[in-house]
């Protein structure tokens, strides 16, 4: 039987309120210390839609609501940890509190200036240029 190598399925959802959006700042490796959109690992069996609603709320505290598809990014190289294909959307929040939690040091609004400061983890910069932040 040939064994297949598939590329890991990601999220990642820009959450804006405000013109800000939200980031938060990873305390895992790689990227430690690095500011990031809020994302991870698609569960088997969970829709992609369903993912960025969890991650989220794991990482930032909020509730929200998927706005628009950003786009799919799929270069080999944009995670140091392997292949891996990101779904990115926008969002709006819906109910929670912002607090930092799961695999994040720290979550806070940042505005689009504020953004020409900050070393962002994986391809965030392109995504973000992407949904027209920066």
């Amino acid at each position: 039987m040939t064994k297949y190598r598939n590329p890991a399925l990601t999220v990642d959802t820009i959450i804006i309120e405000d013109n800000r959006i939200v980031l938060i700042k990873r305390s895992n490796n790689p990227y430690r210390d690095h500011w990031a959109i809020p994302g991870g690992f698609v569960e088997y069996g969970e829709k992609v839609e369903d993912a960025a609603v969890r991650e989220a709320k794991e990482e930032t505290g909020l509730d929200i609501e998927l706005t628009k598809l950003v786009g799919v990014y799929s270069d080999p190289d944009r995670d140091p940890r392997g292949h891996t294909v990101t779904v990115a959307y926008t969002a709006k929040i819906v109910g929670g509190t912002l607090q930092s939690d799961s695999d994040a040091k720290d979550a806070r609004f940042i505005s689009p200036d504020e953004l020409e400061n900050i070393d962002l983890a994986f391809d965030h910069c392109v995504i973000l240029k992407d949904a027209d932040i920066l």
